[in-house]
């Protein structure tokens, strides 16, 4: 079982090597962890975000494990050039469609919620986001028009493929768990959604044991809000994915808490070949200060050793020692506490 472990910057390092200190923990055999410099330590190191070198370590494993990027001493970098393009060469490089953001508010922490407590406990939901269409991928440029103004234009579009595919990743997570899926598109609206509509429509009928309904993306927002608790399996495109999961984060609580897998077609000698990631930043205001909450990073491990890996076991270990630190009241600044990342990982581990 090989990890191309990418730490990245900032608090990338920090909150990773906690996660592979619970790895190592299991004392799984075969493990076998591979490193290579990713964002802007890749930029420094390499002159660019995703370099070779670290593209084929990744193209060696069996599963990444991803920390964070995004350092402020890049920003004046070309687009090309900056960190963030690491993550979406990767997603690009491995067919990585389909990112599977579950959040879930953990007992005790009701009150960490912007919501009120009794709807944040209702909490536990699966959005499954499209991650390699949408305007995060289509045509885009700044024009200047004859009148002499400025325009900017991007390109929303879904091929009717890629719509199915990820209908079919969301139908088959709502089959292990409550079988109830929203679609959430924009259908009003756009095009491109009234084609994501009907597709997944087409898709239903190969699941009729889940429950399929539609919504409109402001909806959605909105009854995340008002009611989170409805919700089972949500499925939507890269960029009402991209709002709609953040807004899920902060509902449960901290970012800080939030794993995520993303996943393609590819198959290993294990699994579904996969990289996993908590859904924060490199947050550069705490970087360096052992304050960063590593849960969200342990918990992606959890992921990735349940779809990369068929570790359920060992998954569901690390799931239950994150779960009995918070319950015993450790929490990092994110949470309102004073643990440092080393020592919430320590209480991860006390707890496996």
């Amino acid at each position: 079982m090989k990890v191309a472990v990418l730490p990245g910057d900032r608090i990338g390092p920090e909150v990773t090597a906690e996660a592979l200190r619970v790895l190592e923990a299991l004392d799984l055999p075969g493990l076998t962890l591979l490193e290579g410099d990713v964002g802007g330590i890749a930029c420094k190191r390499h002159g660019h975000p995703l370099p070779p070198e670290t593209l084929a370590v990744a193209r060696a494993a069996d599963a990444i494990l991803f920390g964070a990027v995004g350092d402020p001493d890049c920003d004046g970098l070309e687009r090309a050039l900056r960190p963030e393009q690491a993550i979406l060469g990767l997603r690009s490089a491995f067919g990585l469609f389909a990112n599977l953001r579950p959040a879930t508010t953990f007992p005790g922490l009701e009150g960490m919620s912007a919501l009120r407590p009794e709807i944040a406990a209702r909490i536990d939901l699966l959005i499954v986001r499209e991650l390699t269409g949408d305007v995060y991928f289509g045509d885009k440029r700044i024009e200047t028009l004859p009148d002499g103004r400025r325009r900017g234009w991007d390109m929303m579009s879904y091929a009717e493929d890629e719509v199915r595919r990820i209908a079919h990743v969301a139908f088959r997570a709502a089959q292990g768990r409550k079988r109830r899926l929203c679609s959430v598109d924009k259908a009003n609206v756009l095009e491109t959604s009234q084609l994501w509509r009907d597709v997944v429509i087409e898709v239903a009928a190969e699941y009729p044991d889940v429950v399929l309904e539609h919504m409109y993306v402001d909806n959605a927002a909105m009854q995340l809000v008002r009611d989170p608790g409805r919700f089972d399996v949500v499925v939507t495109g890269n960029l009402f994915g991209d709002i709609l999961s953040d807004q899920a984060s902060m509902c449960v609580g901290s970012i800080g808490l939030l794993a995520s897998a993303s996943l393609g077609e590819r198959q290993t000698d294990y699994g579904t070949f996969g990289l996993y990631e908590p859904i924060h930043g490199s947050a550069p205001d705490i970087a360096g200060r052992g304050l960063a909450n590593p849960m969200a990073t342990i918990l992606s491990a959890a992921m990735m050793l349940r779809h990369s890996f068929g570790r359920e076991a060992e998954a569901a270990r690390i799931e239950a020692a994150v779960a009995g630190a918070l319950a015993d009241g450790v929490r990092g600044g994110d949470l309102g506490g004073e643990a440092g990342t080393a020592a919430i990982g320590d209480a991860v581990l006390a707890r496996l």
